[in-house]
């Protein structure tokens, strides 16, 4: 019998992880949107590529949470984007009540699930969604660094033209402006990166990665990533359902590891068909110490006007 996967939110991130997933056939797949028509929609297209992608994978598409029951795993991906004219706060008070309120039904019907949370400002959702479903942080992940890290991996490769297999590499910190990449742990077939590429340039390498999200944003003017960011969620979800133990970096509710208690960060973690089992603690220089310290700090003010908003409710 097949595992199950659900996906609230249909958008590009969603129905892309959707179609990912179905690609795999490990697990049959509910799409979960409010627009009538659009989950089902898209959920019935991906049915009739398993066809010719070879997969006898099931997915519908719903409006209700109720085909969710019994999910494995529920990736959460609903939410709005920042639009022109939007406050950060104006952002983070609709994004909260969307997820409160997706995450309440998700474990109405699900209990034993983990959640995967990608919405953004990813560390700010986790927190909601760790508080509205009551379960322990083992089994509420954001997907965040591994994002970071591909972009990180694909730009070097592209720099030393080897094949981006070859590039071991992890980020901590927050998704985007604050991530901290782990220069020293960076290695192409072994060799440490900042042996391979000056300092200047990868330094360079380094704020493209950072500004990956935004570099896209400005090139589609009307969008922003889905691909990577499935492929991201794509991966965690095989980690969990496969039980591949894989290390990777996410966002998880660090309790006294690299020093931060009760704030969701990203850090390499051990994923299993558990959720969390391992954060895996790097030795970092002061440099990092310091980056990464600066990430939390961001986390905590997104901590704090979200508790202004809730006062003000």
């Amino acid at each position: 019998m097949r595992k199950k996967v659900s996906i609230i939110g249909a958008g590009q991130v969603g129905s892309t992880a959707a179609q990912r997933i179905f690609e795999r056939e490990y697990a049959d797949i509910v799409l979960v949107d409010i627009v009538e028509g659009m989950p089902q929609g898209k959920a019935l297209d991906i049915l009739e590529s398993g066809p010719v992608v070879g997969s006898d994978s099931q997915i519908i598409g719903t409006n209700s949470y109720e085909e969710t029951a019994n999910s494995d795993v529920v990736v959460i991906t609903s939410g709005v984007a920042r639009r022109p004219g939007m406050s950060r706060d104006d952002l983070l008070s609709i994004n909260m009540k969307i997820i409160d309120s997706v995450t309440k039904e998700v474990v109405s019907y699900s209990p034993n699930s983990i959640i995967v949370v990608v919405t953004n400002p990813l560390d700010a959702m986790c927190h909601i969604a760790h508080d509205a479903s009551g379960f322990p942080r083992e089994r509420v992940i954001g997907q965040s660094g591994i994002l970071d890290t591909a972009r990180f991996r694909t730009f070097l490769a592209q720099e030393l033209k080897v094949s981006v297999r070859d590039i071991q590499a992890y980020v901590l910190g927050g998704h985007g402006d604050t991530m901290v990449p782990l220069v020293g742990y960076t290695t192409v077939g072994g060799v440490p990166v900042n042996e391979l590429i000056e300092k200047e340039r990868l330094d360079q390498i380094v704020q493209r990665a950072r500004d990956g999200g935004g570099e896209i944003v400005a090139l589609l003017k009307t969008g922003s990533a889905y691909y990577a960011p499935a492929a991201g969620v794509a991966e965690m979800v095989d980690s969990i359902i496969l039980d591949q133990h894989r290390i990777l970096p996410c966002a998880v509710r660090l309790q006294g590891e690299y020093g931060v208690s009760d704030v969701f960060s990203g850090v390499p973690i051990k994923l299993g068909a558990s959720g969390l089992e391992e954060v895996v603690e790097l030795k970092l220089s002061q440099e990092e110490k310091g980056m990464f310290q600066h990430s939390v700090d961001a986390v905590h003010e997104l901590l704090e006007a979200m508790n202004s908003i809730k006062n003000q409710a």
